[in-house]
């Protein structure tokens, strides 16, 4: 990265001058946050990238991924892949990129309730928009006070009810037969607020073979308590039954026939369906001078069975383990921490101690995917055997204002990852591939700020971060063996920012921030095939970019949007892979210095929206740099810019408003590739996005 104090300079030299003549203006007031666990100290104050997106507003899209929501985010790439049976793609300065399905490399949280397993493997799927508040993002060096990511930290947080009773019903349709529904009912009854959601998107997909129902049920009750005491309880479903999985595409079938499926695809039926239930409680206690306990606690079930395209003749291997996945997940934790804010040396003060226990039960079997010659069923038994999870970690973090215009924000963090796996499916050829590994860290992570006036702040932070394989990336081993790949190591990353953030009295905002992650045994596809991916450890990666977003009213009516990453993301140290379906001993050389796949060189996002009175339109353009799809990159999908417009007119009706509303997405119908599969084994790689599309909802909300 070239002379990063210039270009750090450069954002901060379209702020204007300050003087002792310049005239007063108000301060805008203080967003709170609660993802870097500081009580007293707000956002704009804390010495991270830090962002704050309110679900309260009207919306104009479909209210059903959190995708939607996370493009004026710098540093962070979600991808809806069309797929349901493969969620979303998110990924955060790079960190994720390389996930074939779900989320690693980034800690997911729902109301303080984990949503990112022991083994790090998270999943949006459950994230509930139609009963959201607000998304806070935190990315960075401090991340690491979460425990096993090292890209960043997202977290869901629901609406608390209050008096008076408000309730929202949503409907929404779309091309492809896609159709949304959603209704809230938030309030409050004495001592007791409520929060009770519930949402169903059905869809044919865009693309053929992947049609898909998903359905949602969110309650939250806030339980106000004597002495300062407050209890939330939590319970979530989610049911997603049979979602078809169109796999992805080669690059000349993207081009000839964006909506077309592979294959193999309708030859075995690909789908996944997905059934989870949680539930969860949080208890806060305050205590006099300062003091505050916060203990959680959950537990949870997740079912998952898949059906893979994998070949028959490839199970003919008596260490294959077929190809459908079944997966009988039993999860839950606890997380206490104590916190207190005073004075030190007269200074303001705040310090908290915590720690957590979690823990995921998997019981795993694999069957083939055929019977006789029927495909896409269910046959005889492959694997069977019991997977064990489990973390211990302690933390303590500390902010401190030393000086006026000074401040100190650091923490540690002490990790314990557990794994074991009992194998129940033992025979003269194939042997008991039992085993266990335990992974142990300590994650420092310091920042200092300078509030150099009353509306700028300059920041500096640094720590060390850590992924541990998730069981995914154990699952299977990359010699072609039967057993967990137990001889993988977790990856270790140093983290380095510098950044700057000002505002204004008017709502002008400005934050930049230049990053570095240096990171030792990186984790890469060693695989990819017959929708299985093998890992292993290839030495050195790097991280580096630039981040900028700016957010201005223009006027009384006007407001404009922008968010700029360029990040670039390499190989420190060159390797051998496996190229072609069935490889088992890497032999294609990869330089040093090679692109990391997944992960474009820019991202750009701007959105200009004009409120007048009952009318309200935006225009919003989203642009993503070319992307690398396999590690040799002898191949890319090419960068695209989209443009999309929306329209809404709200009316009074009755004792509430009714709102309509219309979008259009991709309204220049570029033929573009939403996303891409890393590494797959058959040259599969692409997932072509939609086309123009047409979105039209109501929403009717009361009047409170």
């Amino acid at each position: 990265m070239r002379c990063p104090l210039c270009l750090l300079a450069a954002c901060a030299s379209l702020i204007p001058p300050l003087s002792a003549t310049a005239q007063p203006v108000t301060t805008l007031p203080a967003v709170e946050v609660e993802t870097p666990r500081l009580r007293s100290v707000f956002a704009f104050d804390t010495p991270a990238s830090i962002d704050r997106i309110d679900l309260r507003g009207d919306s104009a899209m479909a209210g059903m991924n959190l995708s939607e929501r996370l493009g004026a985010v710098p540093g962070l790439l979600a991808r809806d892949r069309q797929n349901h049976a493969q969620d979303t793609q998110l990924s955060i300065r790079g960190f994720g990129a390389r996930s074939t399905f779900g989320v690693r490399g980034v800690r997911l949280y729902a109301d303080g309730i984990p949503a990112t397993m022991p083994d790090g493997q998270g999943q949006l799927s459950h994230f509930s928009l139609a009963a959201g508040d607000r998304v806070e993002i935190i990315r960075g060096p401090f991340s690491a006070l979460y425990g096993n990511s090292s890209g960043g930290v997202v977290q869901l947080f629901s609406a608390v009810g209050q008096e008076p009773d408000e309730a929202t019903a949503r409907v929404t349709a779309a091309g492809d037969d896609s159709y949304g529904a959603s209704a809230r009912w938030l309030g409050r009854q004495g001592r007791v607020g409520f929060n009770l959601a519930a949402a169903l998107l059905d869809t044919g997909g865009y693309r053929r073979h992947s049609a898909a129902r998903r359905e949602s049920a969110n309650a939250r009750f806030d339980v106000d308590l004597a002495s300062d005491g407050t209890l939330s309880l939590l319970f979530n479903h989610l049911d997603i039954p049979q979602a078809q999985d169109p796999l992805g595409l080669t690059r000349a079938q993207a081009n000839a026939d964006p909506r077309q499926v592979a294959a193999v695809a309708e030859q075995f039926n690909t789908r996944k369906s997905v059934q989870q239930d949680q539930a969860g409680a949080v208890y806060t206690q305050a205590f006099a001078g300062g003091h505050q306990l916060r203990v959680a606690g959950y537990a949870g079930q997740r079912q998952v069975e898949q059906f893979l395209a994998l070949p028959v003749a490839a199970q003919g291997n008596p260490l294959n383990s077929g190809g459908v996945i079944d997966l009988d997940n039993d999860y839950g934790g606890v997380d206490a921490r104590w916190s207190w804010q005073g004075e030190v040396a007269g200074r303001p003060f705040e310090w908290t101690a915590g720690a957590n226990s979690e823990r995921m039960r998997q019981h795993r079997r694999g069957y083939e995917n055929y019977v006789g010659s029927a495909l896409g069923v269910r046959g005889a038994l492959r694997r069977d055997e019991r997977n064990r999870v489990e973390n211990v970690d302690e933390f303590v973090q500390a902010w401190w204002q030393l000086a006026e215009r000074w401040s100190l924000l650091a923490g540690v963090r002490h990790s314990q990852v557990r794994f074991r796996s009992e194998d129940y499916y033992a025979n003269a050829v194939n042997p008991d591939d039992s085993g266990r590994v335990r992974y142990a860290q300590t994650t420092p992570v310091g920042g200092v700020m300078f509030r150099a006036s009353d509306d700028l702040r300059f920041y500096l932070s640094a720590g060390r971060g850590f992924e541990t394989p998730t069981f995914n990336e154990l699952g299977y081993r990359a010699d072609g063996g039967a057993g967990l790949a137990f001889d993988l190591a977790p990856a270790i990353s140093r983290n380095v920012e510098l950044g700057m953030k000002w505002r204004n009295g008017a709502g002008t905002a400005l934050e930049a921030a230049l990053f570095r992650a240096d990171t030792d045994d990186e984790l890469a596809v060693a695989s990819n095939s017959g929708g299985r991916s093998t890992y292993r450890n290839v030495g050195r990666a790097r991280r580096q970019g630039l981040e900028a977003s700016f957010d201005v009213p223009l006027g009384q009516d006007w407001n404009l949007q922008l968010a700029y990453t360029w990040l670039q993301a390499s190989f420190r140290d060159g390797f051998l892979i496996c190229t072609g379906s069935g490889c088992t001993v890497p032999a294609t050389p990869v330089t040093a210095g090679s692109r990391i796949p997944g992960v474009p060189r820019q991202q750009l996002f701007a959105r200009l929206q004009w409120q007048h009175a009952n009318w309200s339109a935006a225009a919003e353009a989203a642009g993503v740099g070319e992307v690398v799809v396999n590690d040799i990159a002898s191949e890319s999908a090419p960068g695209y810019a989209l443009l999309h417009l929306e329209l809404s007119r709200r009316w009074a009706l009755g004792q509430g408003a009714l709102r309509g509303f219309a979008r259009i997405d991709n309204v220049l119908d570029h033929r573009y590739i939403g996303s891409v599969i890393v590494n797959e084994g058959n040259g599969r790689f692409y997932e072509p996005g939609p086309d123009r599309t047409l979105l039209i909802g109501a929403e009717w909300k009361s009047a409170r």
